[in-house]
């Protein structure tokens, strides 16, 4: 295809063309909109003015920082000032107060239920899940089945301490053995046991389980923990095994692989990574949720 190059009119248009010729295809000569070159002109113009003012060009370690020195970083650290500030006197009054005037006061327990609902979302429901509903190895906080106690005071000590957290001498540190690892029980034996274990809640008993030896092995190994009819131990974080609430599941499968292997899960302590006055809101908010005792 050969180009020409010869000015002229287009006839149709009126319009005069670049004098460019495609085998006799014309290209018109047709200006931008002069609103569309000024939008063109005044981006070029706001982008200089954003690298004047803002951080915006990779620099040595960082960006170059702008002439105002402004960084999302510094105003989010500002807004957090401002609000710490606002909500002191409140802060203070939390601080102060007990558990149990907490949540005796609308004002106190309005205001720690949001600030531990907001601790909550940050920091427990990852594994709690939002609405503390948990999931398979995470107690579910609305149920009123507690591993280690319900009560105000008892959910503040599981929060600061944890459970089987190596960093606090104080944290719940009692664990479940593994009776089929270290031999304590053979196969038939646990067998016997996950099946004795499931007619504790009500469910329909193993056919190939022998209850009574069950119940036995029960009451020989089990019981000092879990209590001789299986209604659990808060002291030593035995749950209850009566209730359809299952940390790791309802199966005989499940039941046995916990005899199998014992242990249990572990929960950070949050003494030195959250302040104390946040930690009683926390408390404040799990007990709120529905299974507080």
């Amino acid at each position: 295809m050969a180009e020409h190059k010869h000015v002229a009119t287009d006839k149709a248009t009126g319009t005069a063309t670049t004098g460019h010729d495609w085998d006799g295809i014309q290209e018109l000569n047709t200006p931008l909109p002069r609103w569309w070159l000024y939008t063109f002109y005044a981006c070029i113009v706001w982008a200089i003015g954003y690298w004047i003012l803002y951080p915006a060009w990779p620099w040595f370690g960082g960006a170059t920082p702008g002439i105002l020195h402004w960084s999302s970083r510094g105003t989010v650290a500002t807004e957090m000032a401002a609000l710490r500030e606002a909500r002191s006197g409140m802060n203070d009054k939390l601080a102060a107060a007990s558990l149990q005037e907490i949540e005796k006061t609308p004002e106190l327990l309005s205001f720690a239920r949001a600030e531990g609902g907001a601790a909550f979302a940050q920091n427990c429901s990852p594994c709690h899940g939002a609405g503390g509903q948990g999931s398979r190895g995470y107690p579910n906080l609305n149920a009123d089945r507690w591993i280690w106690g319900g009560t105000l005071e008892q959910i503040q000590t599981t929060i600061t301490h944890g459970a089987r957290w190596a960093g606090d001498p104080d944290t719940h540190a009692t664990m479940m053995p593994s009776f089929g690892r270290d031999g304590l029980l053979n196969k038939a034996e646990m067998a016997d046991v996950a099946g004795y274990v499931r007619t504790l809640s009500g469910n329909a008993p193993d056919p190939a389980a022998d209850l009574a030896k069950g119940k036995q092995l029960f009451a020989d190994n089990c019981s000092p923990c879990h209590g001789e009819n299986g209604k659990g131990n808060i002291d030593v974080g035995a749950p209850n095994l009566t209730t359809q609430v299952w940390l790791y599941g309802p199966t005989t499968a499940d039941i046995l692989n916990r005899i199998q292997n014992g242990g249990g899960g572990i929960m950070p302590a949050w003494q030195g990574r959250l302040d104390p006055t946040t930690i009683k809101a926390l408390a404040v908010y799990v007990h709120t949720l529905g299974g507080g005792q």
